[in-house]
């Protein structure tokens, strides 16, 4: 790997809004059907099945459905990187159509040369992510007054905040923007018809909540299953599709910030969470993880209505206006669903993305599906997702290296220097801004000013803000720190606990 400096700037730790989230009906299954699906694709290759429906909706061979997915996973392990060289001059990155050109749009003409060398098409744009997302936050805060709307993200590629409005109602569009303090030159309008959950019928390996409602059962956890907050709330009692005693609702939320719902499962269920996902064609797709795909990878759902359908995700953070209420966090994809596909699984190859939320449309016209990340509901509630690569996908949770493992923080691949000038004071890196990490093992390296000591904080963004998850120990000049997590948005904190002076900082990301 080719080593990449960057300027890391100083700049002072201020307080940020939680990460809201979006919210629908019910979740895929990853349990077997009572139809007894019975063959199981192998992890580690592309399940046939998803092949199959990839070529059937985006016109594409094995051989091309492969490299798209392949190169998917590249740009998310390449933009993750390039988000935090680049800190606070990040704007976004995406995939274009044909799925296999990772473009990376940053505000500085400087760093162009950073996002070349990753292999990617670097895109000189006028407004960062950061500033983007602080747009989106001031419509998220006046949602209370978006009535005509269908709902408001930010687009990567235009560079700007979509307000989505429904037929015959952009004025009302431009004057909420307006109404919220949004400057009109970082907006556009589109209209679209209104989203409505899919939870009308029965969804994917159902269960049943309280003795009436049915919902699906989306990605296996330890200890039990997430599905989707509508599903029920905590004290709830769940029960088989055979009315056979099942588990309980310990955390939902929906309407408002997602659609995440937890159910913990009895012990004799235990056996019963497998880490798959039924394709309603006699197969079980192999959940291997949960590493988050870009905007314009492919993507495919799984429901109990229409079955296995695949599309392109359009962009990331929606906020989405339902009759129940705006919810935010929400992807967007252009993959039909039909009443009773809600809360089925998504997969882009065989890692999760997320359960089916809302949408408009049908599988006979096509239409417009919004899910809600899975990694969202993971980190929020600590989870462990079941995978079938090894058993578990890494739980949350930070260690510190053994001693002879700090090395020299200039060795890892994202580094730099900067300087805290008293005391007491504490700086947000790297370039006061937050990055992208994918799921896995990241590291960070601190080297303090003499006769000073600095420590080292990695903080993750929840709901509730961004929490502590790691902090490097010891009182030697080097501090180091290793965090195995999810996927996720996380930041650095270098705080001068005693001393003043210039330090030095390496991180690298998974």
């Amino acid at each position: 790997m080719q080593r990449k400096r960057i300027a890391i700037a100083a700049v002072a730790v201020a307080a940020t809004g939680a990460a809201v989230a979006f919210t629908l009906p019910s979740m895929a299954g990853t349990t077997p059907s009572s139809g007894g699906a019975s063959r199981t694709a192998a992890a580690g290759d592309v399940a046939p099945q998803l092949l199959a429906a990839m070529q059937r909706d985006l016109g594409l061979n094995a051989d091309q459905a492969r490299a798209r997915l392949k190169r998917a996973t590249w740009a998310s392990r390449v933009s993750s990187t390039l988000a935090a060289q680049t800190g606070k001059e990040y704007a976004g990155a995406w995939l274009t159509q044909d799925g296999m050109t990772l473009k990376v749009a940053v505000t500085d003409k400087a760093q162009a040369k950073l996002v070349e060398k990753a292999g990617a098409e670097p895109v000189l744009a006028e407004r960062s992510a950061q500033a983007l997302d602080a747009a989106k936050q001031k419509l998220d805060e006046a949602r209370a007054a978006a009535t005509k709307l269908t709902g408001w993200y930010v687009d990567n590629p235009t560079n700007k905040v979509v307000v989505v409005a429904q037929p015959g109602e952009t004025k009302s569009a431009w004057a909420f923007a307006e109404d919220a303090g949004l400057d009109l030159d970082d907006v556009s309008v589109k209209t679209a018809p209104q989203a409505k959950p899919l939870a009308d019928v029965r969804g994917a390996d159902p269960y049943i909540i309280n003795g009436n409602a049915r919902c699906s059962i989306g990605f296996a956890v330890e200890g039990g299953f997430v599905t989707a907050g509508h599903c029920g709330v905590p004290g709830d009692t769940t029960t088989d599709i055979n009315g056979g005693a099942q588990g309980e609702v310990t955390f939902s939320v929906f309407p408002g910030d997602a659609d995440m719902g937890v159910v913990a499962v009895a012990a004799n269920f235990a056996d019963e969470l497998l880490p798959v996902v039924n394709d309603f064609d006699g197969n079980l797709l192999p959940v291997a993880g949960s590493t988050e795909a870009p905007v314009g990878a492919a993507i495919c759902r799984s429901g109990s209505t229409t079955g296995l359908r695949c599309g392109v995700i359009q962009a990331k953070n929606q906020t989405v206006t339902y009759p129940e209420g705006a919810v935010t966090g929400l992807t967007q994809t252009d993959v039909c669903a039909e009443g009773g596909d809600s809360g089925g699984s998504w997969l882009s190859g065989d890692q999760a993305q997320g359960v089916t939320s809302g949408g408009s449309g049908d599988c006979t016209v096509g239409g417009t599906t919004f899910f809600q990340p899975v990694n969202e509901i993971l980190a929020t509630n600590d989870l462990t997702l079941l995978t079938s690569a090894g058993g578990q996908a890494p739980p949350a949770g930070g260690e510190e290296p053994p001693a002879d493992a700090a090395g020299n923080c200039a060795d890892l691949p994202i580094n730099g220097q900067s300087e805290i000038n008293r005391a007491g004071a504490t700086q947000v890196q790297p370039q006061g801004g937050a990055f992208q990490a994918n799921a896995g093992e990241q590291s960070a390296c601190l080297q303090s000013p003499d006769g000073a000591d600095f420590d080292l904080v990695l903080q993750q963004r929840t709901r509730q803000g961004f929490r502590t998850v790691a902090t490097a120990k010891g009182e030697n000049g080097t501090k180091t720190l290793t965090f195995n997590g999810q996927a996720g948005t996380y930041r650095y904190i270098v705080a001068a606990t005693s001393g003043s002076g210039a330090y030095t900082m390496g991180i690298s990301v998974p």
